[in-house]
Parts: C-alpha cells; structure tokens; sequence
C-alpha cells in the first residue's frame, strides 16, 4: 500500500475511533442538523407547471414567446385568460345561449375575479342581435328579449364571421344554427406578475359548477392545479407502498424491533435532510423530484442492511460490541466512501444537461446521495453501539442477530455458484458477456427519445388498481387530459397540427409580401399539403386576399397596387394595411402582423402522421428560405428541441458517469490496495447492465424522456454499489488468503446475502413508482428497478470471472493456483 493509502485508512481508523469512542457526541451532533433541516421543509415550493424550465433560453421557445407577447389572439388562452368549455348537444340554442350568458354575468359581477372581457359564441351573437350590447349583462337581456328564430338567424350571419367560426366546434351547422361544442375565453385584468391564476380559475370553476349545463373550465391555472394535484396523490400512493415494501424486507433483514426502528429512523433524517435542502436551495419539488425520495430510501435500506449485516457477522464470532463495531467499521467505511463518490458521479452526472429540471434533479439526489452516506456511515454506527450497550444494561434480548446468509446457506451457495463457473474457463465467460451487451447496446442505439406535454398529465382513463386504494390515499378527480381530448375531437379542423415561421422585417416596404409567400411555392416534403405541393399557410397575406374576395372595394385597393395581379400588393401597403385593420378581418390580421409593421408570422399546416423531428427539420429549412430573419418555432419545433437535448443529455451523462467512476475506482483501487486495475474490473458488470437495460428499453418501447433520459447515468451511480461492495469485501478476504476462489465464496455467500436483501428492497421499492399517476414515472420505476436487478445480478456473475483474470494479470494466477494447490 502506498504513503496516500496508508494516510487514508489512518483517517478513516480515526473517524471510526470516535464514532466508537464518542457515540453520544455523534448522535447529539446529527440531532442537531435534523433539526436545522427540519426548519428548510418549510421553504420547499412545488413546480407545477410540468413543462416549464425545460424550454429555457433555447431560441425556438424565445421566438414563440415574442410572437405571444407580439400579437393578440384573443382566442388562445394566455396566463390571464380562462377557457369556458361548453358541451351539449346544440349550444348555439337560445337557452344554451342565455346559460353562458348567466354565467358570464356571474363571473363580471366578482370583483376578485378580475374580468376585463369575455369573447365568445353567446357574446358575438348577442352583440349581432343589439350591437350596443357590451356587458354580459346587457347581453344576457339582448338574447332574452330575442325569439328564437331570431337567433338562429344571428348564428346563420355569422357563419362567414372567422370570429366566430374559431369558437365554434367543427360540426357546425349554419342552416340549423346547431353546434355541439364552444369556447369562451375570459380575460383577466390581474396586474403584472400575478402569480394566483390557479386560485382565480379554480373559483371560476366553483361557480360553474352551479350552472345546470356542461361548462369546463381549462386554462394554465387549471393544468398546474391538476399537476400539483398529480404530485401529491403520486406521493399518497407510491410512498405508503415503498415503506411497507421496505419495512417488510427490514424485518427479514433486521429481524429485530429496535434494529429496525433505528434504521427507519435514519431513513425519515436522510429525507429531512434533503427536504431541508431543498427549502434552503430554493429547487422547487417537481414531478421529477418525486423519483429522489423513492432513490434514497432505497439507497438507505441498502447501507443499513450492510452495516448492520457486516456488524453481527462480528458479534456471532464472538466479539463484543465495541471491537466488532470497530471491525465492521473499519471495513465498510472505504466501501461506503467509494459507493457515495461513485452514485454522486452517476447522479451527479445530470448537473451538464441544459435542461433545468434534470440538471436539478442531478443536484438534488447527488446531494441526498451524501446525506444518506453521513446518515448511514457515521449516525447509525453510533446510535447501533449506544443502543446495544443500553440493551445490555437493561437486559433487553435479542430478537435476531445472525448474517441474513453464510456459506452453509441456501442462498450463500447459490450465490456462489457464479464462482465456480468463472474459475473453469474465465476468459470465455467474459467474451460471452461482453458479445452479449455489444448486441444489446447496438439493438438500444435504436431507442426513441421523446418530449410531450401528455407525459406529465394523468391518464384519460385511471389505472384499474385506483378504485382499490383506501380513501385517505385515493387520488382525486382529474379533467385536464379529458377537456384536452374534448377540444382535439371537436376542434381538429382549428388545431391541425401546425408550426409557425416568425419574420421580421420591414412589412411597409414595396414587395414585402411578396417576399413573405414567395418561400412557399416550393416547401420542404411535411410542408407540401397544400395545392399543387404548396404550402398551406395563414397570414397577413392570406388574410388580405380573403378580405378581398369578400369585400369589393378593398379588393379593388389591392387591385391596384397589384403590379403583377397574383392577388399579392407590392406597394401602398401601409394603406392596405390600414384599410385592413378597419376590416372585420382586422382582429384576425393582428395575430399576424405586429402593429409596428415589423414583425410577422406565418402559421404552416404540417403532413398528418409526419414525425416531430421530421417536421422541426423542414420547419427549419422553410425559415431559412426567407428574405428577411426568420426563426421557425411552434410546440412541435419547441418540443423537438427539447427532445434533442435530452437524448444529448443522457448520452452525455452517461459517458460522464462511466469516465469519472472509472478514474476514480483506478485511482482509488491504486492508492489504498495498488491495484488500479481493480477499477476497471468494478466497472465492467455496470456497464454490461447498462448496455442491457438500454436493450430492454427499446424492445419494451420505453422511450428516453423527461425523466427516463436520467436512468443511464443514476444506473451507473445505483448500480455501481453492487460492485463496489463485492471487490471491497474480496480485497479483505484475498489478503488474508491469497486464494480468489475461496476468497470470492466467502464474499458471495456473506456481503452477497446483504447485497441480495438490498437488491430485493430497492428493486420493489423503487418499482413502486410504476404507481403513480403520470406515466412517466411509472416508466422510470419500472426502469429503475429492472437497472437494479441487472446491476446485481451481473456484479454477481461477471465479477468473479473478471477477477480471476485480473488476478492471472496482477498475480500471475498466484491466488488460484494457491487454491489448487490447496
């Protein structure tokens, strides 16, 4: 051993001296910090807006959001808008009419609720009816007062109103005035940076409730409700299930109450901790963030079963507390250190991504990860000896203190199993395996990767297992993903999927339009719906040329300056735009061209069935045609670049992961034992696990998403434990020895036991999250746990062949040809 190993192991010897010698010191001390991170709780906000801070700072979002902050759609809901949502069979009828109506009178008359204005189909009829009608409730008498066929009449003269035809569904009728579906959006004149929208529409939704017709309310403040919602029945189900999972597995491991009180005990400070530093960081908690809690508790149980495990492994020898305290200690302590530094390289590793609620939850568990290691490394050693020695003095007895495993063992000889295996034909074994997960990895190059806004909400129809969940933990009723289903059903024709290209430059200058359209008599292939391969556009143009064909004199402004009559003016446009704007096409126009004349945008209807990326790629290549700087954006381009990082992001965290775990077991393996090529040996199961759970993700057709793009990474941080308690355990057996094989079943049939437990534990425990309501983190439990039971079996199965080899390297054989000799 070198000079650095020999200082490291006298520090670790002296920090486990007064762990021993000074219980109480220790246990008052982390007392004292549970406290200080019990007051952090207090501060923890909660994100429940699902897809914000994944769009940050990316160009394609900063354009959407200049086209919102741009140009007034007053039928699109902002973050001061509420959509009414009214279904039924004909709600173009009188009555229907005068229920929303009703409502919207009800609504103006709340002071609190701030309503500036309300647009919809009973408002713009009741205003065709008496134009002088302007508050919902002159409007309410305006249809009151009229007959029926009255307004039927109203509705047959808006049927050309591009107004009205926006907030009427697609099965609208205009011979029978008949519809079944509306949308009226209410705006709200809240003052700049009101952030209560969730409560001021969740009290629209309250008086809507009292109408007699089916009026939904949706809107920003509806979906984060609902999300937050999400979060906390996502945490009622999966928590009560991962501690009953984890407290069954405890009492097999600890098979003793007060073993077992302790561990939970120092389960619930390693989340105050995190909670409390969450509080004091100011990350909000996320549906990602639900995964941290789950990932510790796991981890926790998995050191706590080792420590205790390695501790009474001593004491059933013979020894007393305090020595086989120290043994135990001493032991584990290099194994915990490497453990902790290797899950934070693989939690950790997440912190580069661009994307901030990953980069977040990479800071979040790589810092819980730590927690847990101070907790279980230095707490529970000493609380376990202060226990133990007032049981003694008490007389309390012992419920169960032997090794959940030995050699003699069932399950200590199936474990070892592997070793005699590896020891006949090691080199074999080992190509076998690295084939193996070069198949696997090459057939999980192939995985999707993808970003959508249904992965955070809750299914349209709940799991089967709902309605067996007790009361107090049931989750509630959710509508979101419904009246999202409501609208795509009934409004396809107004939400074809689309992408929108923004434009500035000087739109007063002569051939301004022209250049505007001209890009789109050739489009890209996802582009080409339109006639003749063109595209299918709206925008200022467009909405010039159908003002024309309704109105004769604007038709003969733009006849005029029409030099080479494509129905496109190329001058005297700032006349023409006027004009327009004086129109009743003029509200629409201003969606489409800003009020500076320097800013325009052009919706693209885009193939039906085209994929994202292939869509964003043509966007892209349609922006670049334009004379004028031109981005192209949209939730599809938006959503595409999103989805390009996160598969960037874990491939990046995943090289990461391996490289800084490799460099640090080298270097590791070479100061304390000189031997760094136990490094690569430690990391070689974890990678095969990965290749395989990559392989496994594709053929199951889970995707890399917001949160399962993280699994590669913490997969290398979870799994590595494993590894890394096997080799330590070896190390200690094979100096004593000299013999690998001998050394490996000893190690196999003892810390494989423990490890086996843990494996059991986290594997359940963490699979858990395949409960909750959002899919994806159902997906990433599920993934979880299948990276748990791959890490453990293969640390089980690839370590010992690779460890004769490294031995026939390191040693010349030396360790197995003494256990033949033998």
């Amino acid at each position: 051993m070198s000079r650095a190993g020999e200082w490291v192991e006298a520090s670790v010897t002296r920090l486990n001296e007064v762990i021993v010698t000074r219980p109480r010191a220790v246990i008052a001390l982390f007392l004292v910090a549970t406290v200080v991170f019990a007051g952090g709780m207090t501060a923890v906000t909660t994100q429940t807006d699902a897809t914000e801070g994944f769009s940050e700072d990316l160009p394609e979002q900063e354009a959407l959001d200049q086209i919102e902050t741009e140009f007034d759609d007053p039928f699109t809901a902002d973050t001061e808008s509420t959509q009414l949502i009214h279904d039924g069979t004909n709600v173009l009828d009188r009555e229907e009419l005068l229920t929303m109506l009703r409502l919207l009178e009800r609504l103006d008359e709340r002071e609190q609720l701030r309503v500036e204005s309300a647009t919809g189909p009973a408002t713009i009829v009741a205003q065709t009816i008496d134009p002088t009608a302007r508050t919902p409730a002159a409007q309410r008498r305006a249809v009151e007062s009229a007959t029926d066929t009255e307004v039927r009449q109203a509705v047959r003269r808006l049927s050309e109103n591009d107004r009205f035809a926006a907030v009427v569904s697609d099965d609208f009728n205009p011979n029978d005035a008949s519809a079944s579906t509306t949308v009226t959006v209410v705006t709200h004149d809240v003052p700049r940076g009101f952030d209560d929208l969730q409560g001021l529409q969740t009290d629209v939704q309250t008086i809507a409730e009292d109408e007699p017709a089916d009026i939904r309310v949706f809107g920003t403040g509806i979906i984060n409700a609902e999300t937050g919602q999400i979060i906390g029945d996502s945490l009622l189900i999966v928590m009560p299930i991962v501690v009953v999972l984890l407290l069954g597995f405890l009492v097999v491991a600890y098979r003793d109450p007060i073993d077992l009180a302790l561990g939970l005990f120092s389960l619930l400070m390693t989340l105050i901790w995190t909670f409390g530093f969450l509080g004091f960081s100011g990350i909000p908690f996320d549906q990602q963030q639900i995964a941290v809690p789950v990932l510790l508790l796991a981890v926790g149980v998995d050191f706590g079963i080792h420590f205790v495990n390695r501790y009474r492994e001593e004491t059933v020898q013979g020894y007393d507390a305090v020595p086989a305290m120290r043994i135990a200690a001493n032991q584990l302590a290099i194994a915990f250190v490497i453990v902790t530094v290797t899950a934070v390289f693989g939690f950790g590793a997440n912190v580069v991504s661009d994307l901030g609620p990953i980069r977040n939850l990479g800071i979040v568990s790589a810092v819980g990860i730590v927690f847990t290691f101070l907790i279980f490394g230095l707490f529970l050693p000493a609380a376990k000896l202060e226990i133990d020695r007032l049981r003694a003095r008490f007389g309390v007895p012992e419920f169960g203190s032997t090794p959940i495993a030995s050699e003699e063992s069932a399950l200590g000889r199936l474990l070892s199993v592997s070793v005699t295996v590896g020891e006949r034909a090691p080199a074999i074994f080992i190509v076998i395996l690295v084939v193996a997960s070069a198949g696997l990895g090459a057939y999980g190059a192939g995985i999707d990767t993808t970003f959508e806004q249904e992965d955070f909400l809750p299914p349209e129809e709940e799991p089967g297992y709902v309605e067996y969940i007790p009361a107090p933990f049931a989750p509630g009723e959710y509508t979101v993903t419904e009246t999202l289903s409501l609208l795509e059903d009934n409004f396809a024709a107004s939400q074809d999927a689309t992408i929108t290209v923004y434009v500035e430059g000087p739109f007063e200058s002569d051939h301004a339009l022209e250049a505007l359209v001209q890009p789109n008599d050739d489009p890209p292939e996802t582009l080409a719906v339109g006639p003749n391969g063109g595209a299918e556009t709206t925008s200022v143009a467009t909405i010039i040329q159908s003002q024309a064909a309704r109105d004769e004199e604007f038709a003969a402004l733009v006849a005029r300056n029409d030099r080479n009559g494509n129905g496109i003016p190329d001058r005297n446009l700032g006349r023409i735009y006027e004009e327009l704007m004086d129109s009743p096409a003029g509200d629409r126009a201003s969606q489409y061209l800003t009020e500076d004349r320097r800013g325009a945008q052009i919706e693209y209807t885009v193939e039906s069935g085209a994929t994202q990326g292939e869509i964003a790629d043509d966007a892209s290549q349609q922006a670049e045609k334009f004379r004028y700087s031109a981005t192209a954006t949209g939730q599809i381009v938006v959503f595409d670049a999103i989805t390009g990082i996160i598969f960037q992001s874990a491939i990046q965290g995943l090289i990461l992961a391996v490289v800084l775990t490799g460099v640090f077991l080298v270097i590791t393996y070479g100061i304390l034992e000189g031997m760094p090529l136990l490094g690569i040996v430690n990391v070689f199961p974890i990678v095969i696990s990965v290749a395989s759970l990559v392989g496994t993700m594709r053929l199951l057709g889970l995707p890399l998403n917001a949160l399962t793009a993280t699994i590669l990474s913490i997969a290398i941080g979870i799994g590595i434990a494993y590894s890394v308690h096997i080799t330590a355990r070896f190390i200690d057996e094979f100096k004593a020895t000299d013999d690998v094989a001998g050394s490996l079943r000893t190690t196999l049939s003892g810390t494989g036991g423990a490890l086996a437990g843990s494996m059991l534990t986290t594997a359940l425990g963490t699979g858990a999250l395949a409960l909750a309501i959002t899919p994806v983190l159902g997906d990433f439990g599920l993934l979880i746990a299948l990276s748990v039971v791959y890490s453990f079996v293969l640390s089980v199965v690839a370590l010992p062949p690779a460890l004769f080899l490294w031995d026939r390297y390191q040693n010349g054989g030396s360790g197995s040809a003494g256990a033949a000799s033998a």
